[in-house]
Order: structure tokens, then C-alpha cells, then sequence
């Protein structure tokens, strides 16, 4: 099924999903504010993640009832939130685009405003900038190093508080879509891309429904993809670590050869030799692993697979009277 009448007027809105049937009532009644707010002129492409709930069921039940343009798509498994966002933007077809998450902790009404800002400035991109959190405070605390870790060695105009929301125009969401890498960072490809930028300020809200699969696991991984695509700094720290370590050894081997000169020492240092044999030695295997880490990447860009497989894939045209 095609859509037909696609102005320059259409806002399509991404959404993906995972672990969220809880939130979906809630999220498809703002949607239809927000399509209400707009004229109608929305579509919304929901990608479903692999996710094990009945999320899938419940929006292809829902979705023929609404009155926004939408599409349904199911993912063959579970890509992650970075390739289920660029699933959705491939498969959109509006003038502008934006993207929201499906647990309803950043507001929906900042589409409208992030849509505005496109509208009316010379922007090609908004995004979503956090000035607080209504999380519990262990939360709170490994989110803030997080994005603090972020801002000091990856991306050095992050925001402090990070950015989970944005909106583009067609021509950034086109060129951002040239960017065909799999282990890497979306928020990151945003700031790395360039353009006019301009950004809203929200508080995120606290979580009603169901729990995060934004795990810490999941953070780790997704730290170290965005490091490892987008700066040297572990190879430029191995290579520093290596020199000094090289410095240390030199000095340290003169300290005992004037100290057994002198008589000082006397005996063997069994103990320490040992230790400095085990010390570069894990300091050797941790340099194989930050290159292999790099390999690794490089290598799965090269496979040539597809970055994500739609299973499924519904149209749903929405019940306005045109």
C-alpha cells in the first residue's frame, strides 16, 4: 500500500520499539494529539525490535483504528534502538523527520516543538537536550558519568545531560543515512555530520510503565561503539602508556645495576621480576585487545550484510477524511 498524498507538509515520526506494550495506550493517544496539533499532516513508523512482549500484536490491532498515517514493521530480532532508528528513517517517506522513544519519559509535545524550530529557523537539525531527570539516584549518578565520559572523550559538544530526541530535515536524514556502519553511535553521527544545529531543553520524566532494557551492559556497549567509531583515544593512550612504561623499565634497570654496583642489592629480586613480567604482560594483552577491538569493527563493515532485516512490514492509511 502507497501513500498518496505526501506534501511538503509531512512530519514523518520514528518510533522504535522494545518492551513497551505497557506504555502503547498511553503513547497512541499522545501521538493523536500530536497528529491533531499537525493537521493531520503525520505519519508515524513504529519499528518493533525483536521485542518478546506482545508488542507487535497490540499496535497492528491498535493502528487500524487510529486516524494518523502510520506503518508497522517488525524486525526479524533485536538490532538495537541505533538500527531500529535507521530502519525507521530509511523507510519514511515525509519532508521532515523526528524520533521519540516508546516509554514516554521524554514529552511527546517536543516533536511539535522540535517541528516548529524546523519550520521557522534555519535548522537542519534539533535536538532534545536534558536539563534534568526524574530517576532513582543510582540512576541518575551512572547516567551523568556516562555522558560525562561521553562529552570529555568522544564527542566534545555533547550536551551534559545527553540526548535521547531529535528532528531533521530530508537532506540530513539522507545524508545521515550514508553512513553505513553497524557498530557505531547515532547520537554521535549527528554531531560528527555537522549542519545547522539548534536544540530544545525538556526534564525527562519518571518511568510509569514496565522497566528500562537500557541496561548497564547495554551502556558499556554502546560507550565503547561510540568510542571506538569515532576517536583514537585508546590507541593514542596505549601508545602513551607503552612510552612511559618504556621510560620506567629504562630507569628502573639503571637503579639496579648501580644498586648491585654499589652492593646494594645483594640477592635476585625474584618477586619483582615476576610482577614486571605480569604487569606488561596484561599491559600487552589489553593493547591487542583495544587493536582487535578496531579490527573487529572494521571487519563487520566489510561483510557487507544487511544492517537490519524487516520481517513484516504494515500500512496503515488512518481514517481522516481528506
Amino acid at each position: 500500500m502507497i501513500f498518496l498524498e505526501e506534501g511538503n507538509a509531512l512530519l514523518s515520526l520514528i518510533i522504535p520499539v522494545y518492551l513497551n506494550a505497557g506504555s502503547l495506550p498511553e503513547l497512541l493517544h499522545s501521538i493523536s494529539n500530536i497528529d491533531n496539533a499537525l493537521e493531520e499532516e503525520l505519519e508515524v513508523v513504529f519499528v518493533v525490535d525483536g521485542s518478546p512482549d506482545n508488542s507487535y500484536q497490540i499496535l497492528k490491532k491498535s493502528l487500524a483504528d487510529k486516524q494518523f498515517k502510520s506503518q508497522l514493521i517488525l524486525l526479524s530480532r533485536n538490532f538495537g534502538s541505533f538500527i531500529a532508528t535507521r530502519t525507521g528513517l530509511q523507510l519514511s517517506t515525509g519532508e521532515r523527520f523526528a524520533v521519540m522513544a516508546a516509554d514516554l519519559q521524554e514529552p511527546p509535545e517536543l516533536v511539535l516543538e522540535m517541528n516548529k524550530k524546523l519550520l521557522t529557523e534555519d535548522l537542519d537539525v534539533v535536538v532534545g537536550v536534558r536539563e534534568s531527570r526524574a530517576d532513582p539516584l543510582l540512576s541518575k549518578l551512572s547516567s551523568k558519568i556516562f555522558w560525562w565520559v561521553y562529552k570529555k572523550y568522544v564527542i566534545p559538544e555533547m550536551p551534559t545531560g545527553g540526548v535521547d530526541m531529535f528532528a531533521c530535515n530530508k537532506q540530513f536524514r539522507d545524508v545521515l543515512l550514508t553512513l553505513e556502519e553497524r557498530h557505531s553511535s547515532l547520537i554521535s553521527q549527528l554531531f560528527w555530520i555537522g549542519f545547522n544545529r539548534g536544540v530544545v531543553s525538556y526534564k525527562r520524566r519518571k518511568r510509569q510503565h514496565g522497566k528500562s532494557a537500557w541496561t548497564l551492559r547495554k551502556k558499556i556497549t554502546y560507550l565503547m561503539d561510540s568510542v571506538f567509531s569515532f576517536t583514537d583515544l585508546p590507541i593514542r593512550l596505549l601508545v602513551r602508556t607503552g612510552a612511559i612504561g618504556t621510560i620506567l623499565a629504562g630507569l628502573y634497570g639503571i637503579f639496579v645495576l648501580i644498586s648491585r654496583i654499589l652492593g646494594v642489592i645483594t640477592l635476585p629480586g625474584y618477586s619483582m621480576t615476576i610482577f614486571t613480567i605480569l604487569f606488561f604482560s596484561s599491559l600487552n594483552l589489553l593493547g591487542i585487545g583495544i587493536i582487535g577491538s578496531y579490527a573487529w569493527r572494521t571487519y563487520e563493515n566489510t561483510k557487507n550484510r544487511p544492517i537490519s532485516i524487516p520481517m513484516k512490514i504494515d500500512h496503515f492509511r488512518g481514517k481522516h477524511v481528506r
